[in-house]
């Protein structure tokens, strides 16, 4: 056991793990300020799967996103023993580690923990594996799930803007049951990513209010009934009894101690509190300063999350979802999001950079992305005459229709590269905007926009963000949003403060009107953020089936 320090000393530190979407990143940060101390991070070997499983050929079919557990682990293994090594403080300092995770990321195991991908017999079947977040594939299950949910009147659909998600607990474990019932049959355990490897370093199952809340669909204090399963599919009935249901924990408790075998990984002293899971979103809006009701905090990166706490129970129109406690403690948390944005923005980069542009990137020292970004600042907002919708990875908020995908209108054979770069960041600024709408005419005002991750490193998106939005945009300060905020519960787990508010005070970090809009520039985006409205109404809102027609096209020459 630790016991050579107080949670409460002045030389204390705790450890925030974020399990991303292609590695791992270990933070070590001091309990009584916040000071990130050093980091280090671990690329997970196989990253995404989404053409063939390891050592195999066979195609994967569309839509498919996998992972393998042993990734993960690594990450305790690698990353966690460099972070601390860097920081100068010693292991007996450390009084805490919390994860967060990517989500829904789910998988099924064992009764004891075990990930069935790792079972030998299972080595070559795709649903034993992780699905990932993105993974996609499970939409006519989600469909089937909102369909029956609207029918029959489950109360818990409108806490979800009226629509389950492909990407959750309940579609994914179904599209197992129907295309592998074996896999499905041997199933011991569903659970999220989350919480998963928090049992791999306490030894003990836990499962977290946010990630049931969010994505397992409970409401209330229940989950969705026998009958309702049943007419899913009767296989389907004890699906909760026997694979999901729990006892769940909040936010900021302590899961259990490390255990031996994770202090051998970790370099860590066994018995240090382990938090219990969480979301990597939601986890950043403690070290955001953004636990307060009206404070609207979005994760920007591949995709982007939007999560805000409120006193008041609402139904906003395709939220992710609204859960009592889902951030922090006694307050409503909700949830919207966008499947891409820095995704996109690396497609157009990959895929559509001339070699001119790589090349003269190349030659001045820029990324290509800083290079566009550069080119296009000088531009007149509207001046590329173009609107793009942001549904390469299909719509999470407000539509929720995964099926959709991206549209741009107005090119020209004079249309430049910088263009289209600026009109596909636009389109992920109006639909920041049109959740912003959503929240705000639902009776859920935002009062405060405060923004984190990766691409708040970029002045040009950030500025066109503020201009659509109309508001100034706050900053976290730090480069560690999701790892910080994991170490901030660490800090509440091991008994440092008395919840996650005064945790959060002590040692979150944020900037504030960091970006301030320009009026001239945000009337303008008025009158093309209507075009994008028409746009987003007419494709996704009924005016026409046409990309879900293309999408069914396409679908069905890949499993010919």
């Amino acid at each position: 056991m630790n016991t050579n320090v107080s949670a409460n000393s002045e030389s204390s530190v705790v450890i925030g793990i974020d399990f991303g979407t292609l590695s791992g990143r270990a933070v070590v940060v001091r309990v009584s300020d916040g000071a990130e101390l050093a980091s280090a991070v671990h690329d997970y070997e196989h990253g995404v799967i989404s053409e063939t499983l390891p050592g195999s050929s066979r195609q994967l079919p569309p839509e498919t996103a996998l992972q393998v557990p042993e990734d993960y682990r690594a990450v305790l293994r690698r990353a966690v023993p460099k972070a601390l090594a860097d920081s100068g403080a010693t292991p007996e300092q450390v009084v805490g580690i919390a994860t967060d995770f990517t989500a829904c990321t789910v998988l099924p195991t064992t009764v004891d923990g075990i990930p069935l991908c790792e079972l030998p017999d299972l080595l070559d079947r795709p649903h034993a594996y992780p699905k990932l977040w993105k993974h996609h594939a499970a939409q006519p299950e989600a469909d089937d799930i909102n369909a029956l949910a609207s029918q029959r009147g489950e109360f818990w659909l409108p806490r979800y803007g009226g629509k389950i998600s492909s990407e959750w607990e309940f579609a994914k474990a179904l599209q197992v049951l129907r295309e592998d019932p074996e896999v499905y049959e041997r199933t011991d355990r569903w659970i999220e990513a989350a919480d998963w490897i928090v049992w791999q370093m306490c030894g003990r199952e836990t499962r977290n209010v946010c990630t049931a809340g969010y994505k397992g669909i409970h409401q209330d204090g229940v989950w969705p009934d026998h009958d309702y399963l049943a007419a899913l599919d009767p296989r389907f009935t004890d699906f909760v009894d026997t694979k999901l249901a729990h006892p769940l924990s909040q936010l900021g408790g302590r899961a259990g101690g490390l255990t031996a075998q994770a202090a051998a990984w970790t370099g860590l002293p066994e018995g240090i509190a382990v938090a219990v899971g969480n979301v990597d979103a939601h986890v950043t809006a403690a070290a955001a300063c953004a636990t307060g009701p009206g404070q609207m905090l979005a994760v920007m990166g591949t995709s982007t999350c939007h999560v805000m706490n409120a006193e008041t129970l609402a139904e906003v129109p395709g939220m992710c979802g609204v859960v009592r406690d889902g951030i922090v403690p006694g307050l409503w948390g909700y949830e919207a999001g966008q499947s891409g944005v820095g995704d996109i923005f690396g497609w157009f980069v990959d895929t559509g950079l001339p070699e001119e542009y790589a090349r003269e990137a190349a030659q001045r020292g820029l990324s290509a992305h800083e290079l566009l970004s550069e080119k296009a600042v000088s531009q007149p907002v509207g001046g590329h005459g173009l609107v793009a919708l942001d549904w390469h990875s299909g719509n999470r908020s407000v539509l929720v229709d995964h099926d959709l995908s991206g549209v741009i209108a107005g090119l020209t054979l004079a249309t430049r590269p910088e263009e289209i770069y600026r009109a596909l960041v636009e389109a992920t600024a109006y639909g920041t905007r049109t959740i912003v709408d959503a929240f705000d005419s639902s009776g859920v005002p935002v009062r405060d926009f405060v923004v984190a991750g990766g691409l708040v490193r970029n002045p040009f998106v950030m500025q066109v963000y503020a201009d659509v939005l109309r508001r100034p945009l706050h900053a976290i300060g730090s480069d560690q949003g999701p790892a910080l905020g994991s170490a901030i519960h660490a800090a509440v787990a091991a008994g440092a403060y008395p919840d996650i508010h005064a945790a959060s005070a002590a040692m979150g970090k944020v900037e504030r009107d960091v970006f301030r809009p320009d009026h001239a520039r945000a009337d303008a985006y008025d009158d093309l953020y209507a075009v994008y409205t028409d746009l987003h109404d007419h494709f996704g809102r009924g005016g026409s089936d046409a990309l879900h027609r293309l999408r069914r096209i396409r679908n069905r020459t890949h499993t010919q």
